[in-house]
């Protein structure tokens, strides 16, 4: 299921479907993306680079938070290196909202290749509504 809030938001968002995201689920404050990593996003290590991967969960972010329905944007995220994805690669980010309180809240994104399970990165954010 993807909520009305998030797939108006989706349609609108040309970086996350230019890097060939797709959006499975968004609803109830959870969100699930898959991205295939490209060529044109390895470094010159032949690894994503860590910035698409921060992309990847940022986007998941922004659908979980964005689920319930109020305009609301990042205040903040951090994001930890586990393992390294490769050209080709299909990456899968689950996000979760863990609390929220007053207008403020916390998620977190794990990002997976799917093929194995491997963890890739974990990333939490912080989300802000803003006021209409």
């Amino acid at each position: 299921m993807i909520a009305a809030s998030v797939k108006r938001m989706w349609d609108d968002d040309a970086a996350s479907r230019k890097l060939g995201m797709e959006l499975h689920a968004a609803a109830h404050g959870e969100a699930r993306l898959t991205m295939r990593v490209s060529s044109d996003m390895v470094n010159g290590h032949g690894m994503c680079h860590g910035g698409y991967l921060f992309l990847l969960a940022d986007s998941a972010f922004a659908c979980a938070c964005n689920s319930p329905g109020p305009v609301t944007v990042a205040a903040g995220g951090d994001i930890t290196f586990v393992a390294s994805a490769r050209e080709n690669d299909v990456l899968e980010a689950i996000a979760i909202e863990r609390t929220v309180y007053g207008r403020s809240g916390v998620y977190d994104v794990t990002i997976t290749r799917p093929t194995d399970g491997r963890v890739i990165a974990e990333f939490r954010g912080r989300s802000r509504v803003l006021r209409s």
